[in-house]
């Protein structure tokens, strides 16, 4: 057995405990460069916290576009149940979404 399927073992419910970590530290050490990058390229304020909250649905959206469909992708998408889990990620798309800001033209050059 190698590392990953050994880490990924453990579980709450049918979700690895691992794949929410890499999730949620792979956004905070991301965070800076993407807030950066939103400053300078859509000139909005996007606080670093935001984008933990936003690692989830970013997740979600992503495997939807790209095709593995993992259990939680295929929990949320699916129109018959798993509303505990709908609530979570709308919940966390609504913090990570709070607190943006379009900034002016005067704060981007500063």
């Amino acid at each position: 057995m190698n590392t990953i399927h050994l880490l990924r073992q453990f579980r709450i419910g049918e979700y690895a405990i691992f794949d929410f970590a890499v999730a949620f530290l792979g956004l905070a050490l991301l965070a800076p460069i993407l807030s950066w990058l939103c400053r300078k390229i859509f000139k909005l304020e996007i606080p670093k916290k935001n984008w933990v909250f936003l690692a989830l649905p970013i997740g979600i959206v992503t495997h939807l576009i790209t095709g593995p469909i993992t259990p939680m992708t295929r929990n949320f998408i699916d129109p018959t149940g798993h509303y505990f889990l709908k609530v979570i990620i709308l919940g966390l798309s609504a913090l990570g979404l709070l607190n943006i800001k379009r900034i002016d033209k005067i704060k981007i050059n500063s």
